[in-house]
């Protein structure tokens, strides 16, 4: 079994869970930035993005929402959404938001997957309660934006994800500390988002079969 190391979370690995927070929060005020809406849209589709993987999370491992009982949650997405408000569209474009996303996605996997495994979740359920930390609030971005969800991309994100998070839980099976497991699983997966991002790799699709009736 995993270690349940609720009380260490705070001090071992907070940055982790505001880094990614914050870094999803901005990508949920450009998407709404992107179709030209109001300042109170790109407030929601920050909070929405950075809290919606965490709250499923949450729900499911029956804890308390952690943005409920956090201030600075809000706070950074509000200040995220005011950033892409105030700022020039230029900023944010090319390839910079794509590394800073990297680094949220694995650092969100992480977390989720410690934050799970001190609640007292097996392994298996830990490792894609990390997965769906990272990747939930993504996908109701996209959905609620009109835009092709990373489900439905072949790109290797959710991928690095689960690397992330499978990461974290091996190496604490393996009787490593969580402030070494952390940190450790989060450059895995970033390695590996981070070589997406550079060479466009991959999972290969479903092949076209014949499905009709013989």
């Amino acid at each position: 079994m995993l270690p349940e190391p609720t009380a260490m979370l705070p001090a071992v690995m907070p940055w982790l869970d505001l880094a990614g927070l914050a870094v999803f929060a901005v990508s949920g005020a450009l998407a709404a930035a992107k179709h030209r809406q109001t300042m109170v849209t790109l407030v929601f589709f920050a909070l929405i993005t950075g809290v919606g993987g965490g709250t499923v999370r949450d729900l499911l491992i029956d804890a308390p929402v952690f943005w409920v009982h956090d201030a600075r949650v809000p706070a950074v997405c509000l200040a995220a959404a005011v950033a892409v408000w105030a700022t020039p569209e230029r900023w944010w474009r090319g390839s910079a938001l794509d590394w800073f996303d990297a680094a949220g996605l694995v650092a969100y996997a992480v977390y989720g997957a410690a934050k799970a495994s001190g609640y007292g979740i097996p392994p298996i359920p830990a490792a894609m309660l990390g997965v769906v930390s990272a990747c939930v609030g993504g996908i109701i971005r996209d959905v609620i934006a009109g835009e092709p969800s990373i489900l439905m991309r072949p790109e290797l994100y959710v991928t690095a994800a689960a690397l992330a998070s499978t990461s974290y839980v091996a190496l604490i099976l393996l009787g490593l500390p969580s402030a070494l497991a952390g940190p450790v699983a989060a450059l895995a997966g970033f390695v590996l988002r981070a070589a997406a991002i550079r060479y466009r790799l991959a999972l290969p699709a479903y092949p076209a079969r014949d499905w009709q009736d013989r």
